[in-house]
């Protein structure tokens, strides 16, 4: 399901072999982004349905990057240049420093994309994140514990969400500014489950769902005891809190060989009451 979020100048999404991309300028970013949800009506509108503009006060004046062609050029061992053989060696690599952002390094640049030695462009990280903003990145959507699930204390009870793209991913999206284009994609990479009794669980998947025949057992990769009874918390349940850690890739296009990640979070909370194992004579 995809659509089209566009920010001022009003521009559209193209047909054809590039469609996606969008035509963009040095003061506003045009963003398309990709659901990867197969459910009509999730998140975003349908393609033809509606758009909304979001005006960006920070726009009129966006970070820039200095561009400087490094002389003599590095050995061909430098990733840089590597990239430059992938991409038919038509270009040089060009030393970029971000000072609004502090990114410092040496990246390809394609003749077709190619600056002036020390051209202002948008730092295409500031891009790749624009795209980020475009997309829907939820909590987790947490199945167990249940906040209505009655729990007793020494049982293991097993953690999991249920992935789906917005609270999982992975979703991707496209942004552009100026002649920088960036693809953007996001996925979670982690869960911190904060229980409530002071313990935390890291869980680097959703969790297995629980079925009757794993007994008594442990979870095999995400999964907590308690310890103590929840009477004396706040309505008589531990307050449980899951955070995702989400990682996004990001990779310039159109000729500039940049790429980096960086991480952003969103969190969940649900509760669990707890009580004593009952023995009936």
């Amino acid at each position: 399901m995809a659509s089209v979020i566009m920010l001022a100048p009003v521009a559209h999404a193209q047909d054809g072999p590039s469609a996606g991309l969008c035509e963009g300028s040095s003061m506003y970013v045009q963003v398309c982004a990709q659901d990867s949800s197969s459910t009509p009506g999730r998140g975003r509108p349908a393609k033809g349905g509606p758009t909304a503009n979001f005006p960006r006060p920070d726009d009129s004046n966006p970070p820039k990057c200095l561009y400087e062609k490094v002389v003599p050029q590095p050995p061909e061992d430098n990733l840089a240049m590597q990239e430059g053989r992938r991409q038919g060696g038509k270009g040089a690599a060009y030393r970029v420093v971000c000072p609004d952002t502090g990114r410092i390094g040496v990246v390809w640049v394609g003749d077709r994309a190619r600056p002036a030695p020390a051209a202002p462009a948008v730092d295409p990280e500031v891009v790749a994140r624009r795209a980020v903003d475009a997309m829907r990145l939820d909590g987790p959507a947490i199945v167990s514990p249940r906040s209505v699930g009655r729990y007793t204390v020494g049982v293991p009870m097993w953690l999991w969400v249920r992935p789906t793209p917005t609270t999982y991913g992975p979703v991707t999206a496209r942004a552009s500014a100026g002649r920088v284009m960036v693809r953007a994609t996001a996925r979670v990479t982690a869960i911190r489950w904060e229980m409530g009794d002071g313990a935390t669980v890291t869980c680097a998947g959703p969790g297995t769902a629980y079925s009757a025949a794993a007994g008594m057992s442990d979870s095999p990769d995400c999964g907590h005891r308690y310890t103590r009874i929840s009477t004396g918390q706040p309505s008589g349940r531990y307050p449980v809190t899951a955070t995702s850690t989400w990682t996004i890739t990001w990779q310039a296009e159109g000729g500039l060989a940049d790429a980096g990640t960086f991480t952003e979070t969103r969190f969940s909370t649900t509760s669990a009451r707890v009580g004593e194992l009952q023995v009936v004579n």
